[in-house]
């Protein structure tokens, strides 16, 4: 028998809570769309839909102006936390694909928030590594490719000003971190979870939302 207090959630249930959630606007929702219209075979890369409220209220709570993002994909939590971003802000935002990000630059310009979006294609690690090293940054988003998680994660930390925020997604890997026999990504988040679990440089609480999501306050 499980312990705690854990609701499952049902398709009913889950429908029931983004009517109760902050709604998407028609850029959010265009980009949804067209996201899973494109890229069906690859759509689930997308963070989920009630992670775009809640990163943005994650950015009002926190006073962000800097921010960094690992893996845009198409946009949509970009999107999301430049919103919720002050009108000098800065959104950062790491990935590889001209292909995919294409429709981010069209959906971040709709809604009026190209401005305050610098997208740099190129190896994340690179981008990182050539940022200021002092802790600058406000809160960060990892979603990217789980077997550099890590190393995200260290050259992240160390740029995390006093109680910023790193939000990492993708934390339970669609279960698999239970699995004895991983594939080498769900490895990677295995091994993620343990490095983030003995880092007191940080303080973290990992989140039984969506896919898992792990919350994590710079000391």
């Amino acid at each position: 028998m499980s312990k705690g207090n854990t609701t499952k959630i049902t398709d009913e249930l889950y429908a029931y809570t983004l009517a109760h959630n902050p709604p998407l606007d028609e850029h959010q929702r265009g980009l949804v769309e067209i996201t899973y219209a494109k890229f069906p075979d690859v759509a689930g890369m997308q963070s989920a839909e009630e992670q775009g409220p809640l990163l943005a209220f994650l950015v009002r709570l926190t006073g962000a102006r800097h921010i960094v993002e690992v893996g845009t994909f198409t946009g949509f939590s970009t999107l999301s936390m430049a919103q919720a971003l002050p009108a000098d802000g800065t959104l950062v935002a790491c990935d590889i694909s001209e292909e995919w990000t294409a429709y981010g630059r069209e959906a971040w310009a709709a809604a009026g928030v190209a401005d305050r979006i610098d997208l740099r294609i190129a190896p994340a690690l690179d981008t990182l590594r050539a940022m200021p090293a002092e802790p600058h940054i406000d809160m960060a988003y990892l979603d990217a490719d789980k077997q550099s998680q890590i190393a995200y994660w260290e050259e992240l930390v160390p740029r995390m000003r006093p109680g910023g925020l790193i939000v990492t997604d993708n934390t339970l890997f669609h279960g698999s971190v239970l699995d004895p026999d991983p594939s080498p990504s769900a490895a990677g988040v295995q091994a993620f979870n343990e490095h983030v679990l003995a880092d007191d440089r940080m303080e973290s609480v990992l989140l039984a939302i969506s896919d898992g999501l792990t919350l994590s306050r710079k000391r």
